[in-house]
């Protein structure tokens, strides 16, 4: 079994922000599949997806402030049409990552106790971001 939905995600402010339940509010059928796969992509290159701890908020803020300190706005970006925050959000994405991958077991996402599924804006109005969610299981 195949299928695939696109989603817009509402305009979230600079940081690292938890979807998994918006991802799973939108994938009723996640609970008919036994076994699959379930592949999370984003159509944007200011922003980007990863997996992590999805309990203590002090998480997302560390997240952001490493994440500045490694691809700080003050380095001379040729790139700058679009603002400050263009060049090192396409950097951020880069490092990041666009895609995410995760087993399906029984119904449900076999993220671990403690994962969850971030949604990281890296352009201080980033706007509404458009995910593909494609799921293959049996």
């Amino acid at each position: 079994m195949w299928f695939q939905k696109q989603i817009a995600l509402a305009a979230k402010p600079r940081g690292f922000h938890l979807v998994t339940r918006e991802i799973l509010s939108a994938l009723p059928e996640l609970a008919e599949v036994q076994v699959g796969l379930l592949h999370v992509f984003i159509q944007h290159t200011s922003a980007s997806l990863t997996i992590n701890e999805n309990a203590d908020p002090d998480v997302r803020t560390d997240f952001e402030m490493v994440a500045n300190h490694l691809v700080p706005e003050s380095l001379p970006y040729v790139h700058t049409l679009e603002g400050s925050d263009d060049m090192p959000a396409h950097v951020k994405g880069a490092l990041m990552g666009f895609s995410l991958s995760i087993p399906i077991t029984s119904g449900q996402l076999a993220l671990g106790t403690w994962q969850g599924i971030y949604l990281c804006e890296h352009r201080n109005h980033g706007g509404r971001r458009q995910l593909v969610l494609t799921v293959h299981g049996e």
